[in-house]
């Protein structure tokens, strides 16, 4: 009898691990998203997208010229991402660039997903208060040379005036 219960157990147990086997997904795993940080962000709604975008936006900022220039070189073409990446980039950039810039994201904000515009959003608003910042600089430095050249010309004005004044006290001092 002991040989048969280890051989209905050996059955059993050989069973029950065959089972096991044939229960187990034998397809290879679906690749999984080991790291976001995408050198160029796309606009894929997935668990990365946030976080490119904000690391790209980071790289912008802190990038020299030449990581810039760069950049613009790949960032060249017409799809939607592309535009706006190129829009983050000109934005950190000189000058020069960021009405470009503003002009990118304001036409390709919409081709973002819904999640990313919000971010993209904050990033056109902060480029128009740096350029609106910009202009009243320019303003006020125009009007500062204005004002230095209107001083000089009442500094040169009030020279004439004091040169006449001590011409007549020294006439009055000579005349008996």
């Amino acid at each position: 009898m002991n040989i048969r219960m280890l051989l209905v157990a050996l059955c059993a147990g050989s069973l029950l691990t065959g089972c096991q086997w044939m229960t187990q997904d034998t397809s290879p795993p679906a690749a999984a998203i080991t790291s976001c940080n995408d050198d160029i962000p796309t606009l894929a709604d997935n668990v990365c997208l946030m976080d490119d975008w904000v690391a790209f936006g980071l790289a912008a900022q802190r990038g020299d010229g030449e990581w810039r220039q760069i950049m613009l070189t790949r960032l060249d073409g017409d799809m939607p991402h592309l535009k706006l990446a190129r829009a983050t980039v000109l934005a950190w950039g000189e000058r020069d660039g960021w009405e470009q810039a503003s002009e990118l994201y304001k036409a390709e904000i919409s081709a973002a997903p819904s999640r990313l515009q919000p971010l993209l959003q904050q990033w056109l608003n902060g480029l128009e208060r740096r350029r609106a910042l910009a202009a009243d600089l320019v303003k006020s430095e125009s009007r500062r040379q204005a004002l230095m050249r209107e001083r000089d010309e009442l500094a040169e004005k009030l020279d004439a005036l004091t040169a006449i004044e001590q011409s007549i006290n020294s006439r009055h001092e000579q005349s008996p």
